[in-house]
C-alpha cells in the first residue's frame, strides 16, 4: 500500500552549538557531545563531521541525516557505514543510548548496571533527545537506521507505543500519533524471542511474575561465539571496546526481558502501523545461537530469520523485506560480498525513497 505521510513536527530550533562536541575514538573524523534527558540519565551523540556541515544560516548542507540506534551489548564502532552514507549524500549521526558504550561510564558511575533498564520506555528519551538534536542541526528529514534491539525499540518508538508498553494497550492498527522519522532502516531487528515455545510462552510468564518481586534478578544472557568471531583478537575484521561489548555480554535481568517481550508482543499482535516507508532486512539463514560453528558470519546467528520476516508483515503500509546471502546477525558486520551488498540495497532504498 501507499505511504501516507502526515508531516513531522518541527524541533525546537536550539543553537546548534549548545551540544558540547568533542574527540571521539573513531579518530578525527567523528565527534561525540552528551544528551543530557529529562530524568538524569545521559544518552551520546555521534557525528561523521565531513557529512553535517552546517551552513551560516543554521541551515545542513545536507538536507536528510540518517540517525543510527545499535542493538544490545553494542555499540556504534562503523565507521565503514557513516562513510558509505555519505559519499551516498546523506549527513550521518549514531547515539548510544543510556547505559550502552560511550554512555557507559557515567550509567555505571551512579551505581547502575550495564545495558539495563527496567523499561525500555526509557529509550524513548534518548530516541527523542537525538532525533531532536540531528533535526535542530537543520536537516529537514531524518531516517532511523537501527540494528536488533534497536530496530525493535525504534518501531515502537516511530509508532508512539514505547511510552505506553507497561500501560494500556493500543488497539491493533492504532494510527501513529507523531511521525517522528522520515522513513526507518531496520537491520535484523529484534521482533521475537530466539527460543522455544517453551521460554516465549509459560517462560516469559514466570520472568514477567519475577520481575515484580526482583527486577534486577539475572535471567539469560548471551553466549560468546558471535562477538569472538566478530573481534579481531579472535579471529574477525572489527576493533571494538571489550569493556562495552564483551563476547560473554552483560546479565539480562527480569524487568529489562519483560519490558521487551511485552514490546514483541505489542509488535506480533499487529499493534504497530507505521505510516512511513520502512526497510527491513536480513540474512537469508538462522545459524544456532547457542554453540560455535563454522557459519557463525555467514547466517543469523543471534535471531530467527523467520521471526523477522513475519514482523516485517505485520508492522506498516509500506515494508520492503530484502533478504542478504551470507549475511551475519549484524549485517553491516558481515564478510564480503554480503557486507557490500547489504549497503548497496539500503542506499538504494534510500535514493528511492528518501533522495538526499
Amino acid at each position: 500500500m501507499a505511504t501516507t505521510n502526515t508531516g513531522t513536527a518541527a524541533p525546537s530550533r536550539e543553537n546548534v552549538s549548545s551540544l558540547t562536541w568533542k574527540a571521539d575514538p573513531l579518530g578525527p573524523r567523528f565527534e561525540q557531545a552528551p544528551l543530557h534527558l529529562p530524568d538524569d540519565a545521559e544518552a551520546t551523540l555521534v557525528r561523521y563531521v565531513p557529512s553535517t556541515v552546517v551552513g551560516a544560516d543554521g541551515v545542513a548542507e545536507r538536507p536528510v541525516a540518517v540517525l543510527y540506534v545499535h542493538g544490545f551489548v553494542d555499540y556504534f564502532f562503523h565507521p565503514h557505514v557513516a562513510e558509505a552514507l555519505s559519499a551516498a549524500g546523506y549527513a550521518f549521526y549514531a547515539v548510544d543510548l543510556r547505559g550502552y558504550g560511550r554512555s557507559m561510564p557515567e550509567w555505571l558511575a551512579e551505581g547502575r548496571k550495564p545495558n539495563m533498564v527496567n523499561d525500555i520506555a526509557a529509550y524513548a528519551a534518548d530516541l527523542d533527545a537525538a532525533a531532536e538534536a540531528v533535526r535542530a542541526r537543520g536537516h529537514s528529514k531524518l531516517v532511523v537506521m537501527a540494528h536488533s534491539m534497536g530496530g525493535l525499540v525504534a518501531t515502537l518508538w516511530q509508532n508512539g507505543a514505547i511510552p505506553a508498553v507497561d500501560g494500556v494497550e493500543a488497539a491493533p492498527g492504532a494510527k501513529t500519533k507523531s511521525i517522528r522519522a522520515d522513513a526507518l532502516v531496520l537491520n535484523a531487528p529484534w521482533f521475537d524471542l530466539n527460543e522455544n515455545a517453551l521460554l516465549r510462552g509459560p517462560g516469559t510468564d514466570a520472568i514477567r511474575l519475577l520481575s515484580k518481586f526482583a527486577p534486577e534478578l539475572p535471567v539469560g544472557g548471551l553466549k560468546p561465539y558471535y562477538g569472538k568471531s566478530l573481534h579481531k583478537d579472535t579471529g574477525g575484521e572489527w576493533d571494538f571496546d571489550l569493556t562495552w561489548k564483551p563476547h560473554e555480554g552483560f546479565p539480562v535481568q527480569a524487568a529489562w526481558l519483560t519490558s521487551i517481550r511485552k514490546g514483541h508482543k505489542r509488535l506480533m499482535d499487529g499493534a504497530i502501523c507505521l505510516h512511513v516507508p520502512v526497510l527491513v532486512l536480513a540474512s537469508t539463514r538462522s545459524g544456532s545461537a547457542k554453540q560455535w560453528h563454522p557459519e557463525v558470519l555467514t547466517t543469523d546467528s543471534v535471531l530467527d530469520v523467520t521471526d523477522i520476516a513475519v514482523g516485517a508483515s505485520k508492522i506498516g503500509d509500506d515494508v520492503t523485506f530484502i533478504q542478504i546471502p551470507g549475511g551475519a546477525h549484524d549485517l553491516a558486520l558481515s564478510r564480503e560480498p554480503a557486507r557490500n551488498e547489504y549497503l548497496a540495497a539500503v542506499i538504494a532504498w534510500l535514493k528511492a525513497k528518501v533522495p538526499a
